[in-house]
């Protein structure tokens, strides 16, 4: 190399390297920092049908707000913990987001009680939280800080009884987990069967973890109900079907939107047939007309879903979908502030979501109509819509 040639690499380096430095401290103005966002979910133990999509869900949701900028220039980020269904591992997870994490706001839990136990905390942080459970007294009486994306347990209730009403049916038994969402749900089964001319024969109750209700349906036998609703979440629900068929009971089975997953017929097996319910679209979104203002949002995560996981999706996993891009739109414009991201939530009309269409307002803060629902029967192991 001569010696001209050494002098002009010298000066080609000199001069990208105080390129570099001139630059430097303009990227660094420019950079800006991720917003972090919070999960809790369910992801292992029993409830694990719920809490493992919604938290693949926040995953494939922040991953797509990223792809197109993130939030004003700041990418989202996710820190998830698993409360494996526990209340206790749900404060616990809750406490870290907001103490050690410093999250803007907090998606989950999965379910009623977990969400009932980390409520207190949310609302003394005064930090927006979105769950993803079903029970009504999570928005019931209304905080100004909590909100959820799944059904209402009012409105389910009202689908279920809408068709045994069509159905002439005038006496059921129930039966419900002893938890917080079967307590709403027995709650809402009781306070509205007057309205669709219902009597409730018995109500019965089971544990979280029961694996034989047999003693709770010998009993429902003898008062000779026209039907049996159940209210409950896997893996209690598929029980008690599986119990239904062992006995040999001509009795048409409700189950709640608590069961609507592919995991259900997984577990019950050929005591699912004939099982009714009433769930999200996210199941039958191929049997949909295709002026349904959700199905091309519906098919959409679908595939995206899969694509990403190699799994179907369960409408569970669109509980936590939708909260992400719910809590996405009230963060535009609002710079970090909570109060003004709770405000955005608050605000938000016509998100066509997976869950249904999200209005909500200062006196609803879960934004769902019954129109969120269609009633489906399992019939071979598959969904049909309910005619």
């Amino acid at each position: 190399m001569t010696i001209t040639t050494k002098r002009t690499a010298i000066w080609i380096i000199t001069l990208v390297f105080a390129c570099l430095l001139i630059a430097s401290p303009a990227l660094s103005e420019t950079a800006k920092a991720p917003y972090k966002i919070g999960g809790i979910f369910a992801v292992t133990g029993p409830s694990s049908m719920l809490g493992d999509p919604e938290k693949k869900s926040m995953e494939l949701a922040i991953e797509q707000i990223n792809a197109a900028g993130g939030i004003d220039g700041h990418l989202l980020e996710a820190v998830i913990y698993d409360t494996e269904g526990d209340p206790s591992k749900a404060v616990m997870g809750a406490s870290k987001l907001i103490s050690k994490d410093n999250v803007m706001a907090i998606i989950g839990p999965s379910l009623t009680p977990t969400t009932l136990a980390v409520m207190p905390m949310v609302q003394k942080a005064q930090i927006p939280f979105i769950s993803c459970a079903a029970g009504n007294k999570i928005v019931q009486p209304i905080d100004p800080w909590v909100f959820k994306t799944a059904q209402s347990d009012i409105s389910a209730v009202a689908a279920i009884y809408d068709t045994l009403k069509a159905k002439n049916i005038k006496k059921i038994s129930i039966i419900t987990v002893a938890n917080a969402f079967g307590e709403s749900g027995k709650e809402q089964l009781e306070a509205q069967a007057a309205a669709y001319g219902l009597t409730i024969a018995s109500a019965e109750t089971f544990g979280a973890t029961d694996t034989d209700m047999t003693a709770q349906l010998t009993k429902i036998r003898q008062d000779k109900p026209e039907a049996i609703v159940c209210w409950g979440t896997n893996p209690g629900p598929a029980v008690l079907a599986k119990n239904i068929q062992q006995l040999g009971l001509n009795i048409p089975l409700y189950q709640s939107h608590g069961v609507a997953s592919p995991k259900f017929i997984e577990l019950a097996g050929s005591a699912a047939d004939g099982v009714m319910l009433p769930t999200g679209k996210i199941l039958v979104t191929d049997l949909l007309p295709d002026t349904d203002p959700q199905k091309k949002a519906l098919a959409a995560y679908a595939a995206d879903y899969k694509k990403k996981f190699d799994t179907p999706v369960s409408g569970f996993g669109g509980y936590a979908y939708d909260a992400v891009n719910i809590l996405a739109g009230a963060m535009k414009g609002a710079d970090g502030d909570k109060e003004k991201i709770r405000a955005g939530i608050e605000n938000t009309k016509n998100h066509v979501g997976i869950s249904g269409v999200f209005n909500f307002s200062p006196t609803d803060h879960n934004g769902l109509g019954q129109d969120a629902f269609v009633m489906v029967k399992i019939v071979n192991g598959k969904w049909e819509l309910l005619k």
